[in-house]
């Protein structure tokens, strides 16, 4: 089977991936709402808070389903 036959039938569905992608983006955006609610209150957030949640989001966006 060559890369082309591969791609060709990981993408039967084009309604199933964009919803798939949109759920994905939804839960990247719930994890930045609740990291930045905890964040404004606050004074000072430390650089590795914010590297942890970059990471997060990173790979909730990245991650194959």
């Amino acid at each position: 089977m060559t890369d082309q036959q591969i791609t060709d039938t990981q993408t039967l569905d084009p309604m199933a991936e964009q919803a798939r992608r949109d759920a994905v983006l939804a839960e990247a955006v719930s994890v930045i709402d609740g990291a930045l609610a905890q964040m404004m209150q606050r004074e000072l957030v430390s650089s590795g808070e914010v590297a942890d949640l970059l990471l997060d989001v990173r790979t909730l966006l990245t991650a194959k389903h």
